[in-house]
């Protein structure tokens, strides 16, 4: 592609981005947003004020939970089997406190720590069904910019490139024909993209979660095993200390901009196709 057509490219994609933006994240109102998460508890912890935000708005969310999280306990006396079923629950309870019905809740079922070895490209076709099922409004996933390739968890890793690969297979219907001519998918092009945690070079996009900021720590609190000291020694609920020193912990955690909560997101309106 010549110099010219690139620019031609760039500035178009500019303005499309301007476009889109007339409306924000956090106001848009009755429209479809699709969350691919690598564990269930990575969509609360790195978006779920704009989820609750956006399900106060009306708009449909639906959650696609790459792993059921059967590995990550330290307690010698819990199974995958066991750990899979709590990690679903509190996924169900946490999602349900920002407002997302339990059926919206999709499990891919993939082991914890596996995703990079499942079968490709059923992976990939896997979840560009879902995408061109749902033909979302927004998506919503982990940042697979260059940075984020350092992350030392694999399911991250596997996640965000995955969802970036099965975005641009939506768009093409000779990628998994099959879809369209035995299931009656049509190709689908995402026209809004925003990926949660980002690297701080790379986030362009802050919402304010000002509002929602003590129900997200609330929701992230149904995610109990994920905690100290649920994680060592299985318990179901917290003591009130516990508790109450995890949300101060998650107060102290949650990202600032100029002196308010935000989530802070890479936004994306589509792929350099050259």
């Amino acid at each position: 592609m010549g110099k010219l057509a690139v620019f031609s490219a760039l500035v178009l994609l500019s303005v499309i981005s301007l476009e889109a933006q007339q409306v924000r994240l956090e106001n848009l109102q009755g429209k479809t947003i699709l969350v691919f998460t690598p564990h269930p508890d990575d969509d609360v912890f790195g978006a779920g004020g704009t989820i609750a935000l956006l399900n106060r708005n009306r708009n449909k969310i639906y959650i696609v939970v790459y792993t059921n999280d059967d590995k990550g306990s330290y307690d010698p006396e819990m199974n995958s089997q066991r750990l899979a079923q709590i990690r679903r629950a509190e996924q169900e309870a946490s999602e349900g406190q920002l407002g997302t019905p339990k059926d919206n809740i999709m499990w891919m079922g993939y082991d914890d720590g596996m995703l990079e070895y499942a079968a490709q490209p059923k992976l990939t076709e896997e979840a560009t069904a879902i995408i061109r099922r749902l033909r979302p409004d927004v998506l919503l996933s982990v940042d697979p910019g260059e940075w984020y390739e350092r992350w030392h968890k694999s399911d991250h890793r596997m996640a965000a490139f995955n969802t970036i690969d099965a975005v641009r297979a939506a768009e093409f219907w000779l990628y998994f024909p099959n879809q369209k001519l035995q299931q009656h998918l049509e190709p689908y092009k995402v026209p809004e993209m925003y990926f949660f945690y980002p690297s701080a070079q790379e986030a362009n996009y802050f919402v304010n979660i000002d509002d929602v900021a003590e129900l997200k720590f609330d929701a992230a609190a149904k995610q109990v095993s994920q905690f100290e000291p649920a994680v060592n020694k299985y318990r179901p609920d917290w003591t009130a200390e516990d508790l109450k020193n995890a949300k101060e912990e998650m107060r102290k955690e949650q990202t600032k901009k100029d002196g308010h909560y935000v989530e802070a997101f890479r936004y994306a309106t589509g792929f350099v196709q050259y």
